[in-house]
């Protein structure tokens, strides 16, 4: 599945393949020895997304931290300014429109980034297309969200295995989700919240296609409107620290690096994010985030005013969460990232360095297309579901 829909255009290329991307940076560029700071690894037009918090408000923010390591700040905004390099033709902008958006993101960031104050959007401060966003998440009920992905069956609710959002999976996996639920709690909310009604492999995501993952139906509050759905994800590790062969905090495992630094670097965390232990190997586990919650770009093709406002309102967002990323397990100040911002070199080189690696990009997703036999892929894939 992830082959496939690695064909479907540059971006979607380009969004799954993160650590080839890394390879067509050139590391030892002083671009790369700007502060250190937490960073998200993986900043891009889709990585953010409006989704309720644990104290039930809906917030916008940086939502993927599977590749969040210490690392250069300017990591984050060569991939975020290569994103829109390459997502500009399925956007439907012209060079200079593409020009003006990276030139808005880098004026916007670095303003916030002088003001210091790591602020956060939601519903009573937004305006424009977030607005809107945050209100539509916010006034989902949870029955709408559940009818999303499952069904009512006998008056209980099942997980639609479709093959669009979810796959099934055997009975002895279910199981071992079921005793793995049964040792968990969270306070206020008691182990009878956490019993298992239905378990299917989750579809989501580009990068993580592949990875194990899983939604889990529980009883929640109380069937069959009041169940809640959680995302359980293994955690992998980051391909930017890999490539960046520098030291890093030393952190229990992969799952409490990604859920100790989605902490630090979100206003507000969502729902029972946590690390666990699941299989005898480390996952991520939170309150399931609907896809639909996302800024959906592509229905702005002719509306570049409106993307011209999400990518402002991104540029904010980086900002903040780069700034709540300082002073944290050897991360520098927040007075050394203001510096360097405050300089005027560092726009150019970010973005003659994300306009290079975005045409490589390109240019391999043209080769992948073209060596990509389809056939062969779906053949073996039908011969390992037989297995």
């Amino acid at each position: 599945m992830k082959l496939s829909l690695l064909r479907k255009d540059p971006f979607a290329f380009f969004r799954g393949t993160n650590p080839l991307f890394l390879q067509f940076l050139p590391r030892d560029h002083s671009l790369f020895s700007a502060p250190c700071i937490l960073i998200c690894g993986d900043l891009h037009l889709d990585n953010f997304g409006a989704f309720k918090g644990d104290n039930r408000l809906c917030y916008f923010d940086v939502n993927d931290f599977d590749e969040a390591c210490l690392a250069p700040f300017t990591l984050d905004l060569v991939r975020f300014v290569a994103s829109i390099k390459v997502a500009s033709r399925s956007l439907g902008l012209n060079r200079a429109q593409s020009n003006l958006l990276v030139q808005h993101f880098f004026k916007t960031y670095g303003r916030n980034v002088a003001d210091g104050k790591a602020r956060w959007l939601e519903r009573s401060l937004a305006q424009g297309v977030f607005r809107a966003l945050l209100r539509r998440a916010m006034n989902r009920t949870r029955r709408e969200l559940l009818a999303r992905f499952t069904k009512l069956k006998g008056g209980e609710r099942r997980i639609r295995a479709d093959g669009i959002r979810a796959l099934r999976i055997d009975e002895a996996e279910r199981a071992r989700l079921a005793r793995f639920l049964s040792r968990f709690a969270a306070p206020a909310l008691g182990k009878s919240f956490f019993k298992l009604l239905d378990a299917a492999r989750r579809i989501a995501g580009n990068g993580s296609l592949g990875l194990a993952r899983y939604i889990l139906l529980v009883r929640g509050r109380g069937s069959p409107n009041q169940n809640f759905a959680l995302d359980l994800k293994l955690a992998a590790p980051s391909a930017v620290a890999e490539w960046l062969k520098g030291p890093q905090p030393q952190w229990p495992n992969e799952a409490a690096r990604v859920v100790g630094i989605q902490r630090i670097m979100q206003a507000i965390s969502p729902a029972l994010l946590r690390a666990v232990r699941f299989d005898n190997q480390h996952f991520v586990l939170k309150e399931l985030q609907p896809s639909i919650d996302r800024l959906d770009l592509a229905q702005w093709r002719t509306k570049p005013r409106r993307i011209l406002q999400a990518v402002e309102g991104m540029g904010r967002v980086a900002a903040w969460a780069h700034l709540r990323g300082c002073g944290h397990y050897g991360a520098a100040s927040a007075e050394s990232l203001q510096l360097f911002a405050a300089t005027k070199r560092w726009p150019e080189t970010v973005n003659r360095t994300a306009e290079k690696a975005a045409a490589r990009v390109h240019r391999a997703w043209q080769i992948y297309c073209k060596d990509f036999d389809s056939g062969a892929v779906m053949a073996a894939a039908a011969k390992l579901e037989k297995r």
